[in-house]
């Protein structure tokens, strides 16, 4: 049986990121993204969704070390750098309505709470990160020693595809259409 911590991961944290990914879209659609702020605000979606995937991926398909630690906190630190870029430009363009700013909590919270977790899945490596552990801390990237399996991998990739790729390719696509419209 999984740790607990991975089981959290698996069945509540990365259901609620996706579900809160999509209720992030159908808000920029309430506000009507694509006559506000536009492709600008679009296009730093899939930057967010791209370094949402990257430590994803490396949670997903890599075994849990001090490296794999590394890139989820370095992919958590730019996400949300470019939160606040993103609320800098858009805030001015668009009313960000208070269940938007909730939602965007959801987003900036669930993947801290996935660090934790993941941090708690290789407890001996992060001590060993902050000097604490008697282990050395693990810098190698290897595919996971006990993989997911694969049903389980394919869900989570189709309801990423699903719930959020999609949507945000409606969302460049209405502001693509809108900016050609003028």
């Amino acid at each position: 049986m999984a740790p607990p911590a991975a089981l959290l991961l698996i069945v509540v944290v990365f259901p609620l990121w996706i579900a809160a990914g999509l209720a992030d879209w159908a808000c920029h659609r309430a506000t009507r993204i694509e006559s506000t702020s536009g492709l600008t605000e679009s296009l730093l979606h899939w930057v967010l969704l791209a370094q949402a995937g990257t430590a994803v991926l490396a949670m997903a398909l890599l075994q849990v070390n001090a490296a794999v630690l590394l890139i989820v906190l370095a992919a958590f630190l730019l996400h949300e750098l470019t939160v606040w870029l993103e609320l800098r430009y858009t805030v001015p363009r668009r009313n960000v309505r208070p269940i938007e700013q909730m939602v965007h909590s959801f987003e900036e919270l669930l993947p801290l709470a996935a660090l934790i977790l993941l941090a708690a899945i290789a407890w001996d490596q992060a001590l060993a990160l902050v000097g604490a552990g008697s282990e050395a801390a693990d810098f190698g990237l290897r595919r996971k020693e006990q993989p997911l399996p694969p049903a389980l991998l394919l869900g989570g990739s189709g309801a990423v595809l699903l719930f959020n790729v999609l949507p945000l390719a409606q969302e460049t696509a209405a502001c693509l259409r809108a900016r050609r419209r003028g």
